[in-house]
């Protein structure tokens, strides 16, 4: 896992609509990019819907929600779709986000690890939350930005 002051590792992958997206596309911002193991399963879809629920309250601190998952742009866009998000969903195929911010033991690992990381808008990373409670903890990050 990477700690707080590190540089936050930058990417390009696609989100569930097909665009690409790198982290340098939201310089200026704070990031809030939580890993999630899979889509539409229970937890997740309960901690995607407290991040929306509060999009604007995040809005509103100049903060992008940025959901990870190792699922393909199939399986995100199904999730979004059916859960209202509007924010993107990260497709890491191959796993480079995961490793990169230790989400990912290895490029085998079958699914990301539930990690938050917020990253400042100078790009360094602000915040690392592990294990973190999937119902409660849109609300609990969102105080601390």
């Amino acid at each position: 896992m990477l700690n707080i002051g590190d540089d936050a590792p930058d990417f390009s992958v696609l989100d569930h609509t097909g665009k690409e997206v790198s982290l340098g596309d939201y310089q200026g911002k704070v990031v809030v990019m939580w890993f999630y193991p899979r889509a539409s399963t229970g937890g997740w879809t309960a901690e995607g819907l407290g991040f929306q629920a509060r999009i604007q309250d995040y809005d509103s601190k100049n903060a992008q929600i940025l959901g990870v998952s190792t699922d393909d742009v199939e399986a995100n866009a199904k999730f979004a779709t059916e859960q209202g998000f509007t924010y993107p969903l990260l497709c890491d195929t191959k796993r480079e986000i995961c490793l990169a911010y230790g989400a990912c033991a290895t490029a085998e690992d079958g699914a990301a690890k539930r990690i938050t990381y917020v990253i400042g808008a100078d790009g360094k990373i602000a915040q690392v939350h592990a294990d973190v409670a999937a119902r409660e903890h849109p609300e609990t990050l969102l105080p601390t930005l």
